[in-house]
């Protein structure tokens, strides 16, 4: 089996949303964007209530949530995309961009998850972890599943990239 290559830009990547369209990441140039794998069953699924309430806060600086699906984590996202996006509309009336549900570690990790871990080495531990790209689309670091950003102690890293100039 042929390695994929990795891309040399975030801006490069493409991936289909959670309706099959696909969305060039280039359409996120100048933004800051926080990647996140996401699954409706675990225990940091309330997130998603702390995440949107970022993304309408900070969504008209230039601010960008994606969210992934993932089911390799005691498989805590079985449900079909229709039943994802349901879910999240009726739950937490989430507006930022969902994904279709992808693999984020192993040899089937999607290409967005390659990069990330390319340019921030180490698997991902579990759902809900996070990663900051800047407005120049390098990736600045991440944040470990029980971290939201705003939210108890965590690291200030996402606010800090948010003020930086584009």
């Amino acid at each position: 089996m042929a390695t994929k290559s990795i891309p040399k830009s975030f801006y490069e990547l493409e991936e289909k949303n959670i309706q099959r369209i696909p969305v060039k990441f280039s359409e996120f140039k100048g933004k800051v964007v926080l990647v996140v794998n996401v699954a409706s069953g675990c225990e940091f699924t309330k997130q998603y209530k702390d995440l949107q309430e970022l993304y309408d806060k900070y969504e008209s600086e230039g601010f960008e949530i994606l969210g992934f699906p993932c089911n390799q984590f005691a498989e805590q996202e079985p449900e079909d995309n229709e039943a994802i996006e349901k879910f999240v509309s009726n739950r937490f009336s989430l507006t930022f961009p969902l994904f279709q549900k992808i693999e984020v570690n192993g040899p089937d990790a999607s290409s967005v998850y390659q990069f990330l871990k390319y340019h921030n080495p180490g698997d991902i531990k579990w759902n809900f972890e996070k990663f900051v790209i800047d407005r120049k689309g390098n990736v600045r670091g991440r944040y470990l599943c029980p971290e939201v950003p705003g939210v108890g102690n965590a690291s200030t890293l996402l606010f800090d990239v948010i003020k930086e100039s584009a």
